[in-house]
């Protein structure tokens, strides 16, 4: 870091941000006074991070990211652990992958890279509700040359290809689990991210457990016979994912923890 740099990041600090921010804000600006303004002035009024840089990492890829969409975790990076895991054990030369609320398309294109990386020929079929999503995601797959990723808007499986049901070997997703009132105590920095992407209504007595409980449900008659599907969830929701994949009639069911020791994957196969 320069002298102009290491000056630039005092004075960051001394308006209030974070010292580890304002470095990250100057490595990212450099010596553009205007734009470092900017950027403080975003970030000190609560803007996370991620927004105000503009982009962010996630694995191996950097991603663009903004208000458009949620803010990959390192959580889902540990999902993409198990999806690759569970790939290798099917040992499929040319695997169909659905990602369901694909957001920036972190799952979805982290998986088209990484298999290529090993030989493997995946397509990838990702999907969102929000057309504005699916304009992020679609940036991120041409900023790293993933061209064998599609992009669908639908609710879920609503608008999906009829001709899909039963070919898809893996179907991985990320869905909103949080519940109204969990979110309404919760880091207000979440506020600044879609809402639709974080919060769930309730479902079978488990807050914030709909849109997990509606994947799993609807999941089965879209794999194939030896298809799985790895879905992120929240802490408290482990047993009724569970349970629930069971009464779908996944055959192997099994819950993973994460890296802060909280139930977090379900992964679930048909055969």
């Amino acid at each position: 870091m320069t002298a102009a740099d290491a000056e630039s990041v005092s004075r960051l600090v001394t308006s209030g941000l974070d010292r580890r921010e304002a470095r990250w804000l100057v490595e990212e600006f450099g010596s553009d006074d205007a734009a470092l303004r900017t950027a403080s002035e975003r970030r000190l009024a609560g803007e996370p991070l991620q927004y105000v840089i503009g982009h962010w990492p996630f694995r191996s890829l950097d991603l663009d990211v903004d208000a458009r969409v949620l803010i990959p975790r390192p959580e889902t990076e540990e999902l993409v652990t198990h999806a690759l895991e569970e790939l290798s054990r099917n040992d499929r030369a040319t695997p169909l992958i659905l990602d369901l609320g694909c957001g920036t398309g972190a799952i979805g294109l982290s998986l088209a890279e990484e298999l290529m990386a090993r030989g493997v020929r995946a397509s990838v079929v990702a999907v969102d509700v929000s057309p504005d999503a699916l304009t992020v995601a679609r940036a991120n797959a041409r900023k790293h040359s993933l061209l064998a990723v599609s992009f669908v808007q639908s609710d879920w499986f609503d608008s999906l290809d009829p001709s899909l049901r039963g070919r898809i070997d893996l179907i991985v997703a990320n869905p909103p689990y949080v519940g109204a009132e969990e979110f309404s105590i919760l880091d207000p920095v979440l506020r600044f991210e879609p809402l639709g992407a974080l919060v769930a209504d309730d479902d079978r007595g488990v807050a914030g457990f709909r849109d997990v409980a509606h994947i799993i449900a609807a999941s089965s008659a879209w794999l194939s016979d030896a298809g799985a599907l790895i879905v992120e969830h929240g802490e408290g929701q482990g047993a009724a994912a569970l349970s629930l994949a069971r009464e779908s009639g996944f055959a192997d069911v099994e819950d993973h923890i994460d890296l802060a020791g909280h139930p977090r994957v379900l992964v679930a196969r048909r055969g």
